[in-house]
Formats: C-alpha cells, sequence, structure tokens
C-alpha cells in the first residue's frame, strides 16, 4: 500500500464512550500506552500476550487484565473496540475469532487509533530513525513540568515517571510516531518533527527512496494552518 492511500477508519463512538476495550498484544511499548490512555478514560481494559513482562506486570497492578495463552473465553463479553498490534502473527486464534464471531465489532490496529486521538487533540509527532523516542519523552516533560501539561504517548519508559503515557486535561498531544508499517501516515500532527531518516524496515518499503518517500509524506499531513 502507497502512503498515499494509507487507509485511516472512523470510530464509530466519541474515544470516552468506549467502555470496554480489548488489546491483542497488549504488552507492546505502543500497545501499553493506548491500554494505559483507555483506562484513564474509565474505560475497562483488558488484553493478551505472550510472555509476562515488568510492564505487563506494572498493567496488571493499574487494574489491566492480562492473559498470555490465547483463550477466546477470556475475551470479556461486552468488548466495544478491539485493537491489535501489527506485529500479531496472522494466524492469531484470538485475532482470528473476533474477525470471525462479531461482525459489527471494531477492531483496528494500533495506529488507527492514534490516529483517532490526533484528530481530536493538537499534536507535537516525533518521527525518526533515530532519536524520536528521546526527544518525545524531552518535549513531554518539559510540558509536564513546567505546568502546561500534555499527553504522552512515548515508545519507551520515561524513567522520570516510570511510564510511556500520562493524561493531561489539557488538548495537547506528544506522540511518537512510528514508521514501521507507515503508522505514522495515520497521524494528523500539527507540529511534525524528523529526527533522522536512514534506509530503516526495508521489508515494509522495499528501497531506501521509499522511506524517503513515506517521511516526506508524513511531514504532508500537518493539519492546514498548523505550525
Amino acid at each position: 500500500m502507497s502512503q498515499s492511500t494509507q487507509h485511516i477508519s472512523t470510530p464509530a463512538k466519541r474515544l470516552q464512550d468506549y467502555r470496554q476495550v480489548y488489546f491483542i498484544g497488549i504488552g507492546g511499548i505502543g500497545m501499553s500506552a493506548l491500554a494505559r490512555f483507555f483506562k484513564s478514560k474509565g474505560a475497562a481494559v483488558a488484553g493478551y500476550d505472550r510472555h509476562p513482562t515488568p510492564l505487563t506486570a506494572q498493567l496488571e497492578k493499574e487494574g489491566i487484565q492480562i492473559h498470555f495463552t490465547e483463550n477466546i473465553d477470556l475475551i470479556p463479553a461486552k468488548t466495544d473496540l478491539v485493537i491489535y498490534t501489527p506485529a500479531i502473527p496472522k494466524d492469531s486464534v484470538e485475532l482470528k475469532y473476533v474477525r470471525d464471531t462479531f461482525k459489527e465489532l471494531e477492531i483496528v490496529k494500533r495506529s488507527d487509533v492514534l490516529g483517532w486521538i490526533t484528530e481530536q487533540t493538537y499534536n507535537i509527532c516525533v518521527g525518526g530513525s533515530h532519536g524520536k523516542t528521546s526527544i518525545s519523552a524531552m518535549t513531554a516533560h518539559i510540558l509536564r513540568h513546567t505546568g502546561y501539561g500534555c499527553n504522552s504517548f512515548l515508545g519507551g519508559i520515561a524513567v522520570n515517571y516510570n511510564s510511556n503515557f500520562w493524561a493531561n486535561e489539557r488538548g495537547v498531544s506528544v506522540i511518537e510516531a512510528d514508521e514501521y508499517d507507515r503508522s505514522f501516515l495515520k497521524l494528523s500532527p500539527d507540529i511534525a518533527v524528523v529526527t533522522a531518516m536512514d534506509a530503516d524496515h526495508l521489508d515494509i518499503y522495499g528501497t531506501a527512496e521509499e522511506v524517503e518517500n513515506a517521511y516526506i509524506a508524513f511531514t504532508q499531513k500537518i493539519k492546514p494552518g498548523a505550525c
């Protein structure tokens, strides 16, 4: 799929109206940030991952139910949104089950949900082959520490806060823009930052030129009238 035809879905509800959200691959750094986001909105959150980690243990302490063996019986019955990581195998038992069984259920990639969020807030989106996690964390820290406030979706755990996510009532988000699977082309930045650009993820892009084209397309996603 080329950059120009990247599909962006539309949510059926306001984000705060989803009451039971289920994650397939919840232990990923980007997925766990979204799990924390929906938890902060008052939703019940549950998920599956292949292995327990210190991060999944922390999520469980925060009240998120997680299991580590695919089991369709553990998917909450009232789930109204399923979010999955592109790293999940195509033959995933749980992903196949929800797709085959619940025809009206919203089942979307992590990148779709980040796209929804960026349509509703003022966004500083930081992309790049190197440095994006550090710069995202520093930007979010400055906004938080100064008292201005922001929502943060980081690709790593900020040592200061022992988290990859925090929420704030101010409608400003700092988002680490992931180039894998062209995910960052679903974002709507107000400010787009590119830290570096290398010939990476060639299993997705094929050539260095296509990587460059994707980053150019990312900068062209800036909202009209924004910085």
